[in-house]
């Protein structure tokens, strides 16, 4: 065993009997490396990574390759779900040096830790269309550093000094809600108007894509928008990327149509998804996300619960194989289902004798000669029998489950799950929400502070910034649910710590890591959206909600300052910042839904129903009981209820509706569109 045996992340066990001397990232490794002198071999991956696998049981796990890497690196493995701070500086930086990025990240390092050459998968053997061979890459790195330490050092230079541009320009310009729209057409005309998603030949979810369509839509009525956000959707939905037996979506398919997945599950994408898709269902009650949703919940309850949390991801191999899991041949499906109309189900599922993807079946609906839905017997059988092949296919072996719990990813599912429950009026869900929350609290909270991620008993390192902005929002969407306001309280005080220690007072905006974490070679500062919603277009949304909760002018001014600091941006980087706009449409419409009433009251519960059954996406409710009074300055301040009856009001821009006191008419009311300021600047 080498170091990485007294670990606790699954990728870094999984290495422990490598003959490489892998050292995990960090002081030692780092000391190491200064003192030897020898450069740093750096490989970033994560336990569901199917390239990352096969790099290890080709290079890692050869006698040969790994003399040769101890010999002369220092050899540093990073789980990047562990360490997404480490990542993103890397992956910044393979971009930087004109290469896609990726996983499993390979980077050769100065012992100061900047790259000097980056690349990600390297095979073992010389492969046509392929990167050359490792020992080819090492060889080559290796000379250079030794006999060309001035071309070295020009590279590192340029990397620091680009990757200081990149995060700490000014990045300001003009800005205001006519930007959304403009943003939104750029956006729609990269997407596919036959299958959806952006144009290419790989199809990612990119649900913060999607909502900055479906909120387009909601604002314009203009019908395009609609239509591109439906059509991704739908093939989401019906294709290879939702496993239509177990549920929960894949990291992305390999291919334009949503066929072939690339068979990984990851956390966060069951979040986002599950969320926009009950946003889309509470406009339309759209059968298909209906369905989906339902299905969806299941499978987080089923299959990726690690205590009442949730766990990191699922991985994309079985026994060595990529989706061997997954995939069907035809006389496997014939005796799983003997006697329940198979041929029914072979004709939905578009099941072929000699398979759909190397002479196997991955399951999906797309084009089906019977569409989506069936009459409601025919969706009852195949229900039954996706159950029965859900069981043949508990028999194999099973793909490895992650079980870390990373803070950012169970506070995007929690915020999905509360929405979801409130929406559809599942109690369970969000019980189960807020048991996730409280355990996520338990095991990574500290005091006012969080740390990233957990397993085994051992906390990791100290929060990032998308674990208190992606937490904070699931606090205060339970609030939203609950009414309760410890997660309020809660959601003020991680974003006090935020403010406090990971706020640029220079440029504006949250930096991704704390002033008091172990330094690297740049603090980075993004906006841009990655496997997730960027904490800087997160922090929007949840500043605007708590300054609508406590009318503090201070949250109103961060807001202003948020939005400005990455201002010229979003004139220009649209295709990365959707959750930049939709924190920036959510801050200038500022719809405050209030309803005063007593929570056991009848009346209460049918005026905030009325609300979640709409979409509303650019929302925050508040339900108070009559004895509670709002602070001063508050535009709430002095109302109550109307003739001792639960009561509503729509609070906009600071602007007080009437009371209502009937839930049709609030229902009516919220049909028609709430639009933002014309400004760019929150009130």
């Amino acid at each position: 065993m080498n170091r990485l045996a007294a670990e606790s992340s699954p990728f870094l066990l999984a290495h422990k009997d490598d003959p490489v001397d892998w050292h995990p990232w960090g002081g030692e490794a780092l000391a190491v490396a200064e003192t030897s002198g020898k450069p740093i071999f750096l490989c970033i991956g994560y336990t569901a990574c199917h390239w990352c696998h096969q790099m290890q049981r080709e290079s890692f796990q050869d006698p040969a390759i790994a003399a040769f890497m101890n010999q002369n690196f220092v050899n540093i493995l990073v789980d990047r779900e562990e360490r997404p701070d480490v990542d993103q500086i890397y992956q910044a930086s393979a971009n930087l040096m004109g290469h896609a990025g990726g996983w499993p990240l390979t980077a050769f390092l100065t012992p100061k830790q900047v790259p000097f050459v980056v690349g990600t998968y390297f095979p073992k053997e010389e492969r046509a269309g392929m990167s050359p061979p490792t020992m080819q890459v090492m060889t080559s790195v290796l000379e250079s550093y030794r006999n060309t330490p001035e071309t070295v050092q020009t590279a590192t230079e340029s990397v620091v000094r680009e990757l200081n541009n990149l995060w700490h320009r000014d990045m300001r310009g003009q800005l205001d809600s006519g930007t959304l729209d403009s943003a939104a057409v750029r956006i729609g005309q990269r997407f596919d108007v036959f299958f959806g998603g952006a144009i290419g030949q790989m199809k990612f979810p990119q649900a913060q894509l999607l909502d900055c369509l479906w909120r387009a839509f909601l604002r314009t009525g203009m019908p395009q928008f609609i239509t591109l956000a439906s059509t991704a959707l739908d093939n989401m939905l019906l294709g290879g990327l939702w496993d239509h037996i177990g549920g929960g979506f894949a990291r992305y398919c390999q291919d334009e149509r949503w066929l072939i997945p690339h068979w990984e599950k990851q956390l966060n994408d069951q979040g986002t998804i599950l969320d926009i898709m009950t946003s889309i269902w509470q406009f339309n009650r759209n059968a298909l996300c209906t369905a989906r949703i339902n299905e969806q919940v299941e499978f987080l309850l089923r299959d990726m619960k690690t205590g009442d949390a949730f766990a990191a991801s699922i991985d994309a191999d079985s026994e060595g194989e990529e989706g061997k899991y997954y995939l069907w041949t035809e006389p496997e499906i014939d005796a799983a289902l003997m006697g329940t109309f198979v041929a029914k189900f072979k004709t939905v599922y578009n099941v072929q004798r000699d398979g759909n993807y190397l002479g196997k079946n991955i399951l999906q609906r797309l084009g089906s000669a019977a569409p989506f839905p069936q009459s409601d017997a025919d969706e009852a059988l195949l229900a039954k029998q996706r159950g029965l092949l859900l069981a043949a296919r508990q028999e194999r072996v099973p793909p490895k489950r992650d079980d870390k719990i990373l803070a950012d990813a169970n506070g995007l599912v929690i915020t999905a799950l509360a929405n979801a429950g409130a929406a559809m009026q599942r109690a369970d869900w969000v019980q189960a929400a807020i048991a996730a929350f409280d355990y996520v609290v338990k095991v990574l909270g500290d005091g006012d502070k969080l740390h990233h991620s957990w397993i085994g008993g051992k906390r990791g390192p100290r929060g990032f910034a998308e674990d208190y902005s992606h937490m904070a929002r699931a606090a205060l969407a339970l609030h939203e649910v609950t009414h309760e306001k410890r997660f309020l309280t809660q959601a003020q005080k991680w974003v006090a710590t935020l403010n406090e220690h990971f706020w640029d007072a220079g440029q504006g905006g949250y930096l991704y890591t704390s002033d008091d974490a172990e330094p690297l070679i740049v603090r980075a500062r993004m906006v841009f959206d990655q496997n997730g919603p960027s904490a800087n277009g997160m922090m929007i949304q949840v500043l605007a909600r708590l300054m609508m909760a406590t009318g503090d002018q201070q949250y109103a001014d961060r807001i202003n300052t948020l939005v400005n600091a990455f201002s010229g941006e979003a004139q220009r980087a649209f295709i990365s910042m959707g959750s930049y706009y939709s924190g920036f449409e959510f801050a200038m419409t500022q719809l405050h839904l209030v309803v005063v009433g007593p929570l056991a009251n009848p009346k209460t519960h049918e005026l905030v129903n009325a609300i979640w059954g709409r979409a509303l996406p650019n929302r925050f409710l508040t339900v108070v009981p009559p004895e509670d009074t709002f602070p001063a300055g508050h535009p709430m301040q002095g109302k109550g209820m109307q003739n001792g009856q639960p009561t509503a009001y729509v609070v906009q821009r600071g602007q007080v509706s009437a009371p209502i006191t009937n839930p049709v008419t609030l229902s009516q009311m919220l049909q028609l569109p709430q639009r933002p300021a014309g400004g760019g600047q929150p009130q």
